[in-house]
């Protein structure tokens, strides 16, 4: 069933070719607010993901029962109930990066991405292709804060996952790594101007390499065909 040309093509909108951040360039306020470190992007992105497939999977299964005049404040408060039922699991074990993240969690319930997927997708398709859908959206989105986060982290402290013990739990001290030892830091990195910075550089690489695979995927397809109404030449000389 996931192998699919549906499927395939909800993975491939979810993570490349229609990214939350890379490509639809939604839910920026997140994903500059809280990428100071990659540890942080993967909580926020991870909460994030949780309320997306949750969310693309009650509004579904309720799409019928919904008047069409009242969708949208509906959805609304699906979406906000689910985000505080993850804001209060956040708040009771995983406290440490619920500080962090702070009140970001609860405006979750107005990125406009997860209401985009509500309305576009799963209020108009079953089920399974909108847990679906959420799954691959909110990886898309996690896999954007992740990158973000790493780069900033690694330009600003030379590190990669600082702290993820602390904030996600001692499980997860493997991820902790120091990308360049004795490194001094570079402080914009870390700042809002430096996430501006550092987004439009992957942006700008993503479309470059969307280009050269358009690039590449035209050159494959082009076939020289003789017109049928043109003869070819013959050599009728002795």
């Amino acid at each position: 069933m996931f192998f699919s040309e549906t499927y395939r093509k909800i993975t491939r909108d979810g993570l490349w070719d229609n990214n939350i951040v890379f490509s639809q360039n939604l839910a920026l306020c997140p994903l500059l607010a809280v990428t100071g470190t990659a540890t942080n992007g993967l909580g926020m992105g991870l909460a994030t993901l949780v309320v997306m497939i949750a969310s693309n999977g009650v509004i579904s299964v309720t799409r019928q029962l919904i008047p069409n005049e009242v969708r949208i404040p509906v959805f609304v408060l699906l979406i906000a109930s689910l985000v505080t039922i993850v804001d209060m699991v956040m708040n009771a074990w995983l406290h440490e990066l619920y500080k962090v993240l702070g009140l970001f969690i609860p405006l979750i319930v107005t990125n406009c991405a997860i209401l985009g997927r509500a309305e576009s997708f799963a209020s108009r398709n079953e089920l399974k292709q909108s847990l679906w859908d959420g799954l691959m959206m909110g990886l898309g989105f996690t896999i954007a804060l992740v990158a973000l986060g790493a780069a900033r982290e690694i330009l600003a402290a030379g590190t990669l996952f600082a702290n993820a013990s602390l904030l996600l739990g001692s499980a997860f001290s493997f991820m902790e790594m120091t990308i360049i030892p004795n490194y001094k830091g570079f402080l914009l990195t870390a700042l809002p101007p430096g996430g501006f910075i550092m987004l439009g550089f992957i942006i700008a690489g993503k479309r470059l390499i969307d280009a050269k695979r358009a690039a590449i995927a035209k050159a494959k397809t082009k076939v020289d065909v003789l017109p049928a109404d043109v003869e070819p030449l013959v050599n009728t000389t002795a």
